[in-house]
C-alpha cells in the first residue's frame, strides 16, 4: 500500500505545494499533469480594460493563475496600484496569490464556510447589493458563468476579462495504466473540467478508489460520473486536500457528503 502513490491533478506550479503537503504526511505522490495553463495574448480590448482599471469598484479574481496574469498586467500599466478598488478572490489560494503579488487586502469566504467556491464568495454581504457598481471579473477562457450572471443580476455592471486558457492533455502512459487499474491510494481533483477529462481513463477499479474533491459541487459531479467514494475536503488549499487524503484511509475521519450527492 505504501508504494502506491496519491495521484494529483493540480496544474502548473500549484502542484508543488500540494505534493509537498501530501508527502509531509508520509504518502508518495505522482503528478498527472493533464492541464496546461497558458496566458492569452493581450487584445486591444484587454489593454483598454487595464488602462481603465481604476474605474472599477470591485475586482474579482477566480484562480491563482488569474491573479498572476492580473499582477503582470497591472505591473505593465500601473507603476502604483490604483486606489479605491475592493479585491475579491474565489478561495484562499487565490487570495494568497493576490496578496503575494499585489500586497492588497482581499475579501474571501470565511474558512468557516468550508468552501473555496464561487457560491461561497457570492454569499459575502458586500456582494449582495451592487447597484450600478462596476465589477471586473478576471478569469480563464470559458468556464462557469455563475459569478458574472449572479453579479449582474444583483445590479453590477460586469466586465469579464479572460486572461488565460486551459489546455487539457492526456496523462502519461504509465499514469493512464494506474488509472485503468486503480493502482493508487487516492485521486485528488479540484476542477470539474479535469475530473470529466480523467473519468475517460477510469475503469471500475478506479471508480472504487477514494476520490478527493474540493467542494460538494464536485462531489455531485463525481457521483454522476460513477465515482463511488468521493471525499469532500474542507477547501482547495494544499493543507485541506492533504488532510482529506490522509482521512480517506480512515473512514471515521472522511467527510463523504452523501446528502449533497443526492441533491445533485
Amino acid at each position: 500500500m505504501a508504494s502506491r502513490p496519491v495521484l494529483i491533478s493540480r496544474p502548473g506550479e500549484r502542484a508543488g505545494p500540494l505534493a509537498e503537503a501530501i508527502e509531509a504526511r508520509g504518502l508518495p505522490v505522482a503528478r498527472l499533469e493533464v492541464m496546461r495553463l497558458e496566458p492569452l495574448a493581450e487584445t486591444p480590448a484587454a489593454r483598454s480594460t487595464w488602462l481603465d482599471v481604476d474605474q472599477f469598484d470591485k475586482l474579482v479574481v477566480v484562480s491563482p493563475f488569474a491573479a498572476e496574469c492580473l499582477a503582470d498586467a497591472l505591473d505593465r500599466y500601473w507603476p502604483q496600484l490604483p486606489v479605491g478598488i475592493d479585491y475579491y478572490a474565489v478561495g484562499a489560494s487565490t487570495a494568497a496569490a493576490l496578496h503575494h503579488h499585489l500586497g492588497v487586502r482581499v475579501h474571501v469566504p470565511s474558512p468557516a464556510s468550508g468552501e473555496d467556491t464561487s457560491e461561497a464568495l457570492l454569499r459575502l454581504a458586500s456582494l449582495r447589493a451592487l447597484d450600478e457598481q462596476r465589477v471586473l471579473l478576471v478569469a480563464g477562457e470559458g468556464g462557469r458563468t455563475l459569478l458574472a450572471d449572479t453579479l449582474a443580476a444583483r445590479g453590477a455592471r460586469v466586465t469579464r476579462l479572460a486572461v488565460y486558457r486551459r489546455r487539457l492533455i492526456d496523462p502519461a502512459a504509465p499514469l493512464q495504466a494506474r488509472l485503468a487499474e486503480g493502482d493508487y491510494q487516492a485521486l485528488v481533483v479540484s476542477s470539474g473540467e479535469i475530473l470529466e477529462h480523467l473519468a475517460g481513463w477510469c475503469t471500475d477499479a478506479a471508480l472504487n478508489q477514494p476520490l478527493i474533491v474540493s467542494s460538494a459541487r464536485l462531489a455531485t459531479l463525481a457521483g454522476r460520473l460513477g465515482f463511488r467514494f468521493p471525499v469532500v475536503a474542507s477547501g482547495a488549499t494544499p493543507a485541506a486536500l492533504a488532510a482529506a487524503v490522509a482521512g480517506s484511509s480512515a473512514p471515521e475521519e472522511a467527510d463523504v457528503d452523501h446528502d449533497d450527492l443526492e441533491k445533485g
